[in-house]
């Protein structure tokens, strides 16, 4: 039998369980001292740092877009509106698996690759906690599937934005232009605190001529959400300043018949008020629809824009540059007669050319059969029948230099500076320009082109309906402008300079002469004047897109109709009290008289009928 008494020692064990005992509670001191620092360290040193965490987590400041201005026409029509609609967005901070999530998004509603590429890239650019938008416009059932499997998308929301909308489609497409999103190049231009509140952005038109007006002041709300990020109340909030309304002084039923007036011809039109400079019609066709743009165009709807032979997306109204042909005989008639370098009783013999001293190739007149238009052409009747040999031989007795300086006063060969981006200058040539831009000397024989609005010469459909707004008006500077009024505030009318200071018998010749153009017998647009109760002075043009040779005549029906010439007219109305004035082209269109004149009329007659005049107007006669 053992004795348990020889294992057993209690006082080595007791030191063994003394001395765990201590290790023991010093771990636990020591521990309990560190819970105690640290619990410290959370709730005096650093709990500012944790409240604030905490709130971001709970509280969150977001931006509230301003609604952007609407623009209206001068009866009150509304051009540019905001209506709304609903986006898919994403809180890139309030989900764990972007991927996944989108992935998840996906199976319940229709995402492509577009608007994928699109979110990465809007990624980039945010601020954290900054809601990214994915997808624009979703439907009520889309909507609906998105609210039924919300427990399944942590971060996202739908939410409900202003968005821009065109009510007249492609009446106005060149001239409000459109918004669109902001790209990657305007994103580092912007000032980002105006922009938080939206993504898109003026591109074109007024839209961005305008954009600091109509863009608004961005506010703010502070808003406590749940752990899923949804918004459960505002605590505060900063409310957006609306951007301002514009009115312009354009006229919705003038531009509508100006543009159903061009039917599937190219071309543009200007109309614009004789006493205030303000646009009352402006057409470029063929035209587009803002509205695709708005919320991101479709590549392949965007590739059948850009490569259409029409070119529906360039604004030939301020940006086409075309020779203005015999449009701006009036013009330089007057610039011979207030030069003195002519006179009212000055006449030449037009044999049908004309031939300088020193060159062997004739200038043939354009406008006259064989035999020309006889003896004692005066610049009346020079105007009258579009007599090419009389301005062949006034502008070699006025010259370039007087012929170009006059010119730019009346706002050819610069811009007229209205109130829309894109506007470019046309081409008033002179010996100056030519050794700039050709590095040549000037030559007669460039004057003699010049005089009849060829060769180097270029301008707008716009300058042309400055300048016969100036000529219509006797020389008052009138500067062209879209906008009326902003917040119904009206901008003050700023002429350019004092009128021009030429005679009063030089004026009224002239435009006895450009009334004659319509209403005499012999007159180039005298097709027009059936049924008016009210004068329109005016001349028609043709410039040539190909050139000819001398031997040999003009027939359109050996050519492309890519190569016409192409169809200008101006005119003012009524001729006694101008009111209206109008630069047009149609593109290819042959002849001013036959094309370009019937859509100023049909124009004319439309303002004409607004201002309680009642023309009897028969469109089949009229045509074009």
């Amino acid at each position: 039998m053992i004795n348990d008494a020889a294992f057993s020692d209690p006082a080595r064990e007791r030191r063994i369980f003394s001395g765990r005992l201590l290790i023991s509670a010093l771990i636990i001191i020591i521990a309990g001292v560190g819970l105690i620092a640290r619990y410290a360290d959370l709730q005096l040193t650093r709990h500012q740092d944790f409240a604030t965490h905490s709130d971001n987590n709970r509280v969150h400041v977001r931006p509230a877009p301003a609604s952007r201005g609407l623009i209206y026409d001068s009866n009150g029509a509304l051009l540019a509106d905001n209506r709304p609609t609903y986006i898919l967005t994403v809180v890139r901070e309030r989900t764990e698996d972007l991927d996944k999530l989108l992935a998840t998004i996906s199976s319940l509603i229709k995402i492509t690759d577009a608007d994928i590429n699109l979110f990465e890239k809007r990624l980039k650019r945010r601020k954290p906690y900054e809601q990214t938008p994915l997808k624009y416009n979703l439907t009520e059932r889309e909507r609906g599937i998105l609210a039924v499997n919300g427990y399944l998308l942590n971060g996202v929301e739908v939410a409900a934005r202003l968005t821009r909308f065109y009510p007249n489609g492609d009446l106005y497409g060149h001239l409000i232009g459109y918004v669109g999103r902001i790209n990657e190049r305007e994103s580092q231009t912007i000032d980002s605190v105006k922009y938080s509140g939206t993504d898109s952005i003026g591109k074109i038109g007024l839209e961005k001529f305008y954009e600091p007006l109509l863009l608004g002041e961005v506010g703010n709300e502070q808003v406590e959400t749940n752990a899923r990020g949804r918004v459960m109340r505002i605590l505060d909030k900063v409310d957006p300043v609306p951007g301002s309304n514009l009115t312009l002084y354009l006229d919705s039923h003038l531009q509508r018949i100006a543009h159903q007036a061009f039917k599937d011809e190219r071309g543009a039109l200007v109309a614009i008020d004789v006493e205030s400079g303000g646009i009352l019609a402006m057409v470029s066709a063929p035209s587009y629809d803002p509205n695709l743009f708005v919320s991101g165009i479709s590549q392949k709807t965007y590739d059948a824009l850009l490569n259409s032979k029409d070119r529906p997306l360039f604004d030939r109204s301020i940006s086409g540059q075309y020779p203005p042909g015999s449009t701006i005989k009036p013009l330089f008639g007057l610039i011979g007669l207030h030069s003195n370098t002519i006179s009212m009783d000055y006449a030449i013999d037009d044999p049908g050319y004309f031939i300088m001293e020193g060159i062997e190739r004739p200038w043939r007149d354009h406008n006259s059969k064989l035999g020309g238009h006889g003896r004692g052409v005066d610049l009346a009747e020079a105007i009258i029948e579009s007599c090419d040999v009389f301005f062949y031989n006034m502008s070699i007795k006025t010259g370039i230099d007087l012929l170009s300086s006059y010119s730019e006063k009346f706002g050819l060969g610069q811009i007229t500076g209205i109130d829309m981006p894109g506007e470019r200058p046309g081409i008033m040539p002179s010996r100056l320009w030519k050794k700039g831009a050709r590095g040549q000397s000037w030559f007669n024989g460039d004057t003699i082109n010049t005089s009849i609005g060829q060769g180097f010469m270029l301008a707008t459909p716009l300058q042309l309906a400055v300048m016969s707004a100036r000529i219509a008006s006797r020389g008052k500077m009138i500067a062209p402008k879209l906008v009326k009024s902003i917040n119904g505030v009206p901008i003050a009318e700023n002429p350019l300079a004092e009128p021009l200071d030429i005679k009063q018998v030089h004026w009224d010749y002239v435009h006895q002469a450009m009334r004659d153009v319509v209403h005499s017998s012999r007159g180039t647009a005298k097709g027009i004047n059936k049924g008016l109760d009210y004068k329109i002075a005016g001349k028609t043009g043709t410039a040539q897109v190909i050139s000819i040779k001398a031997e040999e005549e003009y027939d359109s029906s050996k050519i492309d109709k890519s190569q016409w010439d192409h169809a200008l007219f101006v005119a003012f109305a009524p001729a006694e009290n101008p009111k209206i004035a109008i630069g047009l082209i149609v593109e290819n269109g042959e002849h001013g008289s036959s094309a370009a004149a019937p859509i100023a009329r049909l124009v004319m007659d439309a303002y004409m009928k607004s201002k309680a005049v009642q023309p009897k107007l028969d469109i089949a006669k009229v045509g074009h």
